[in-house]
């Protein structure tokens, strides 16, 4: 029904800076909740961002908090996540999953929709 897709993922140096996009297809969707996730390999997936459309409010995970920002432009439909100040943890493919519903942004399962993944691998 939905289709999210992501883009701007890369090789990119330790202390550089990438901005990921999210965008979807669905022509009766309106996106209330968005998540960005990301999985290394041998990891588990794990919430790196989150924000509400309507509000704008925001929520991070400790690991980012400071570095990452994420952000939406109403007028493009599109949801960011800017990445600056990278490390090589960091590195893994990063997911955007969005619901209509309001839910807890932190769980992935809460989300009814995924991005195919973009890969962002940090090393020097």
């Amino acid at each position: 029904q939905v289709q999210l897709v992501e883009s701007g993922g890369g090789l990119v140096q330790p202390g550089g800076s990438l901005k990921l996009s999210c965008s979807h297809s669905g022509r009766t969707f309106s996106w209330s909740s968005i998540g960005w996730f990301r999985q290394a390999p041998g990891k588990e997936r794990e919430f790196v961002a989150g924000i509400r459309w309507n509000s704008g409010s925001t929520w991070y995970a400790d690991s980012v908090k400071g570095r990452f920002t994420i952000s939406k432009d109403n007028a493009k439909n599109t949801v960011y996540l800017q990445m600056n100040n990278l490390k090589p943890e960091d590195t893994a493919v990063y997911y955007c999953a969005a619901t209509n519903r309001l839910i807890n942004l932190r769980v992935p399962g809460a989300y009814d929709y995924w991005g195919q993944g973009t890969q962002v691998t940090v090393s020097s």
